[in-house]
């Protein structure tokens, strides 16, 4: 079963084609990867998704439901989350502040409530903190929870933002470049919180990424985009060896 659908979806700026009509569906439950040189319009298909840019043409479904012009902050509510390729993190917050602030779409409460901190405004506050505090021991936070984002590493920055896109209980998670940035062994780690995020938490995965041993171990399916067209979409092995990637990557 489809749980998004692109149909022939195209974004022009000016007399910029920067996606033309591009048409794929990502299985729930899938981890499915997008793939092209620079400026082949990955990222402006993220963007795309979630609603940042409207669609010049075509359309977007999502569960079932034509999200092709709703609201950029209705987006999360439906279920889709995102990260950036660079960290999109309050600076001078704390790991644990940061991670609660993901929570922020599921709020229940009211302004009122909140100041008499009524009893469903407690449950809800604990509700948070255990969501949180699963996501610190799925991405192994628990040393940086209480340090400052504008003292981490970069990896760790990398990390922190995935986990407060996990923390909205996402049905569908976007992941921008995930390991830029990463050393080889964050790269390693990734690769397995990928496999978790997808089978223990069941969360469908969509990832543009640059490195390819990352893309086949971690994708049931890759897409191969160059110049904002469609190139092909299979298997990591059969899209890495299709002459029309190859081309786009080594030229003729």
């Amino acid at each position: 079963m489809s749980l998004l659908q692109a149909e022939e979806i195209s974004v022009h700026f000016g007399g910029v084609h920067a996606v033309q009509e591009v048409s794929f569906s990502v299985a729930e439950g899938e981890v499915f990867s997008i793939v092209g040189p620079n400026g082949a319009g990955k990222t402006t298909i993220f963007n795309l998704l979630s609603r940042i840019y409207d669609v010049t043409h075509g359309r977007v479904i999502f569960a079932g439901e034509d999200i092709t012009r709703v609201p950029t902050h209705k987006v999360a509510e439906l279920g889709i989350a995102r990260t950036f390729q660079n960290t999109e993190l309050f600076e001078q917050e704390t790991v644990l502040n940061n991670l609660l602030i993901g929570c922020h779409t599921h709020r229940a409460t009211n302004l009122v409530s909140e100041m008499l901190f009524l009893p469903g405004v407690r449950r809800q506050e604990l509700a948070f903190r255990q969501r949180v505090e699963d996501v610190i021991d799925l991405l192994d936070l628990q040393s940086h929870r209480d340090q400052i984002i504008a003292n981490l590493p970069y990896g760790v920055r990398k990390m922190v933002e995935v986990g407060r896109a996990l923390c909205m209980q996402p049905k569908l998670l976007l992941l921008d470049e995930p390991s830029s940035g990463l050393n080889p062994e964050e790269t390693e780690d990734l690769s397995f919180w990928l496999e978790d995020i997808n089978q223990e938490l069941g969360i469908t995965v969509i990832m543009v990424e640059h490195d390819m041993n990352l893309v086949s171990q971690a994708s049931d399916r890759v897409m191969a985009l160059a110049d904002g067209k469609l190139l092909t979409v299979g298997e990591p092995q059969e899209v890495q060896s299709h002459p029309e990637v190859l081309r786009a990557y080594l030229g003729d």
